[in-house]
Parts: C-alpha cells; structure tokens; sequence
C-alpha cells in the first residue's frame, strides 16, 4: 500500500515547502492540502466531526499557491488537493491552476474534489448548497474540455461558455487524475460518472463496510463500461492491522494527516509516520 501525507497548510504551522522537503525525504507517495476559502462567523453549520471548528479552517493557505512551493522543492512527490472545493471555483480559472501545477511539477497533481459541508462558505461564492453536486459536476466536466481541447466550450445549467483558448494544458494524459471526496450515499456515483478514483475520508475504522462500498464501486464502474477504479483512503487509520484489511479490501493509498503544528513537532510526528510506514513495508 502506497503512503502519503496530508495537512492543513496554515499560517502558523510548518511552511509548505518545508512539509514538502520532509515528505519526499522520507519516501511518503504524496501530500495532500485541503482548502476554505474561509469560515463564515455565524458558525451556522455544525462541523461534521462535532465540537468547537479547530482553527485550521479559518487559517489556509490557498493551496495552490502552497502545493507551488512544495513542487518547487521537490522532484518525485505527488503534490495535490484533498479536497478542492470546486463548488467555490470559478471553473476556467481552476482549470488553469491545477494545468499550471501539472506543467511546473512535472506531471506530479492529483487533483482531489468535493462540495464541500459549509452551507453559508458556499452561499457566499454564490452556490445554492441545494445544487452543489450539479454545480460540482458541470465544472468539473467544463475543466476536463478546457484542459483537452484546443478550443473548449461547455454548456450547462450552472456552466456556459462558447469556445476558448486557454494553456497551458496539463502533462498527465489526459489530465491529472481526479480524486472524488466523500462517503454520501450517492458519491460512488458521482466517481463513476467523472471521476478517476474515489477517497473516503470517514468511515475507516470498518474496513468490512468499506469493502462492500468498494465492490459496488467496481460493480457500477462494469457496469458502466468502465475499468478498475482506485481507492484512497484520507485520514486513514495508521495501525497496522486495519492497513492491512482496507488494502485487501481495495484500498490502495492511505493519506496520514500531520496536524499544522511547528516545524520541529511536524520533522518529529513526520519521522515517526516514516518509520510506522516502513514497518508495515517491512
């Protein structure tokens, strides 16, 4: 099972490329940053893992800028997003972040999605949290023509444009894997439909349950005439036991999150994550 890492690129944490330089020394497969714009202060919608909203939320860097100084620094890491809240993206101008990545990294993004859980954060980029997977889907559909076509139009209900010009156009043929976030019961559709793997992030405590999602994963992807589709799985669980079971039971990736902490606490828990790494290699 292949290993990577994932943090929330904040102001008072780790830099970016520090991060970066640390994950490919020490072997990991990728790093992975999620975003919010921002937090909207009426604090309306209760965060999905219960509590008080740590702070991290309110404090990202824009992680594209971030995921551009990881690649800067490194040379075999997989660099991408987990999530990218498309939702909240006006879709020409993502097309041309994550193609711009690609190109300067050397081919490295892997280009994570979801909607999102903030009803007000989408609301005040102008989505209907109503209409968020329709949204989701058109701009992720209107992205893959940009980054195919020479002269890429697109349209839609929540998407409409005539032909354009836009480079440049990413490495990875015919772009950058997309991972779909999430664990609703309708996302393994949504994977099927426009994605390229699928990256639970809750639920991976059950590697049985788990493993009767991926085999319907597999059966809608026949189904629909498609292949195999890989499973990541974020926030993973790092004991070794349970690795072993959510990799018999499809999964192929494991995420590890480091917590935005201080550049010596994050080399300390990121030496440590490497060494669990190699035990379970060993």
């Amino acid at each position: 099972m292949k290993i990577g890492l994932a943090m929330f690129p904040t102001d008072y944490a780790i830099a970016p490329a520090e991060l970066g330089r640390l994950a490919e020394a020490h072997d990991f497969d990728c790093l992975l940053f999620p975003e919010h714009t921002h937090i909207p202060a009426s604090r309306k919608t209760p965060w999905p893992g219960g509590g008080d909203l740590p702070d991290e939320y309110s404090h990202t860097y824009d992680p594209f800028v971030a995921l551009a100084q990881v690649a800067a620094v490194t040379e075999r890491l997989l660099i991408g997003t987990g999530i990218c809240l498309v939702v909240e993206r006006d879709p020409i101008v993502c097309a041309k972040e994550v193609a711009s990545l690609d190109r300067l990294s050397g081919g490295r993004v892997l280009f994570g999605v979801g909607a999102g859980w903030n009803r007000e954060e989408m609301e005040n980029h102008g989505t209907d949290p109503g209409r968020r997977f329709g949204v989701m889907r058109e701009r992720i559909e209107a992205m893959k023509a940009i980054w195919t076509e020479d002269e890429a139009e697109y349209h839609g209900r929540h998407v409409d444009f005539d032909p354009i010009w836009c480079w440049p156009k990413p490495i990875q043929d015919p772009h950058p894997p997309l991972l779909v976030g999430g664990g609703g019961d309708r996302v393994l559709e949504r994977v099927v439909a426009f994605g390229d793997e699928w990256m639970p992030n809750r639920g991976l405590d059950d590697a049985d349950a788990l493993g009767r999602r991926i085999e319907e994963l597999q059966r809608l992807a026949s189904d629909a005439g498609r292949g195999h589709i890989p499973v990541t799985a974020f926030g993973a669980p790092r004991d070794a036991d349970l690795l072993r079971r959510l990799e018999e039971a499809g999964v192929h990736r494991a995420v590890w999150y480091v917590p935005p902490v201080p550049h010596d606490e994050a080399a300390s828990r990121v030496e440590h994550y490497a060494e669990r790494a190699a035990a379970l290699a060993g």
